[in-house]
Formats: C-alpha cells, structure tokens, sequence
C-alpha cells in the first residue's frame, strides 16, 4: 500500500505505509502548508504501518514547519510509530510520550 497525504479542512491526513520506500514523496507535500505561519494539524489516524523512516519524516517535517514559523501538531499517532519515537528519545520532540 502507498502512503498519501490529503490536506483538508486546515488539517493534513497521512494514510497508508511510512516507509523507507515511500516518505520520499510525501517529504515536500506538506511544505505548502507550513507557509500559513500558523498551527497545523498532521492526523496520523490513516497509517497503517510504519517504520523508523515515517518517524524521521515527522521530525523532519517539524524542522521545516518551524523554520517556516509554524507549529506542527501530530495527532492520532499508531502505536507502532510512537514506540519507534520513544525507543529513538524522539517522544518529547513529537509530544507523543508513552
């Protein structure tokens, strides 16, 4: 399965694999939303599996959302994603402690 990002209602949904073969694309789908300036939504309900490479897509898209001078807020984050977080010290960075 693909992963995918949808922009909706002010809110980003991920969906799908974040995976090594696929945050690539999804890396500079959300650059447009950081440029608001404002707080954003990332919903993390849609993910069905993800590994090490979907958690370094999160923190990289942090890095860009407030460089840009804007807040990310990831929600609904999967179990499996925030064990990688938490094992990788990256759960207070994310806000998605155990």
């Amino acid at each position: 399965m693909a992963a995918g990002l949808l922009q909706r209602d002010g809110r980003l949904y991920a969906s799908g694999e974040l995976l090594l073969s696929t945050v690539a694309g999804l890396w500079p789908q959300a650059r447009e939303s950081w440029r608001s300036g404002s707080c954003v939504e990332v919903d993390l309900s849609g993910v069905t599996h993800a590994d090490s490479a979907g958690v370094a897509l999160l923190v990289e898209w942090l890095r860009e959302a407030r460089a840009a001078g804007c807040e990310v807020r990831f929600v609904a984050m999967p179990e499996q994603m925030r064990a990688i977080a938490v094992v990788s010290d990256l759960d207070e960075l994310l806000h998605c402690g155990a």
